[in-house]
């Protein structure tokens, strides 16, 4: 599960985390969730050129697919979704000009994430805009979409088990969602040359992802 958070406390030997939660689901999964967590603190740098031109990209897929909205109305739509589901940003505008990285990834992974639930089209393979590696894999597995080109997709297990898949909880494990193509193609060359060749990262089976797959999650 990935989730944002605020520093609440500092003490001799480190620092008290606070973790929102929206939703019963949420705090559900978060009691769940092994207590080891990765921590990822908001870089307050200015946006690079090359996150603007990634957001430009996805604005313009999108507002062709949204019966060809202006692309200058469509960025100011998709900022203002964007604030009302993501907690960690204020609610106050931001621009694309001068915003931090953070914000700029977050923006990026939720627009990547709006094209892949809602089916728009984009020229551009989406790996190669995505600013949360590990997000938009989780994204692609939720909608059976193919990590690498978008085409319709099976699970790949990365992580190989020697006995009846079946039989065995599923939860835990690393896999990517594959088209018949690029599956037989890891297949052929192997995992490792096969994320190099493409910088995709795995992710971790969780109940959702099990229930999408009907994998065995006990």
């Amino acid at each position: 599960m990935l989730t944002t958070g605020t520093l609440a406390k500092e003490t001799e030997k480190g620092f008290w985390l606070f973790v929102p939660v929206s939703s019963e689901r949420e705090r559900e999964e978060i009691r769940r969730a092994n207590k080891v967590a990765a921590v990822e603190f908001s870089d307050a740098r200015t946006i690079t050129a090359q996150q603007r031109k990634k957001a430009y990209v996805l604005i313009r897929c999108i507002a062709e697919w949204w019966s060809d909205t202006p692309a200058e109305c469509m960025k100011e739509i998709s900022k203002l979704m964007f604030r009302k589901v993501e907690p960690s940003i204020e609610r106050e505008p931001f621009s694309l000009s001068d915003c931090d990285r953070t914000t700029a990834r977050l923006y990026i992974t939720y627009l990547i994430e709006f094209c892949l639930l809602n089916d728009v089209p984009c020229g551009e393979p989406m790996y190669k805009l995505a600013e949360d590696l590990p997000k938009y894999t989780w994204a692609c597995l939720m909608k059976k979409r193919c990590v690498v080109c978008g085409r319709k997709a099976e699970l790949h297990h990365v992580d190989h088990v020697q006995t009846d898949r079946r039989k065995i909880s599923h939860i835990g494990m690393r896999a990517l969602p594959l088209c018949r193509k690029h599956h037989n193609e890891v297949h052929g060359m192997g995992e490792r040359d096969f994320l190099k060749r493409y910088i995709i990262e795995p992710v971790r089976i969780d109940e959702r992802i099990a229930k999408v797959y009907r994998l065995k999650a006990r």
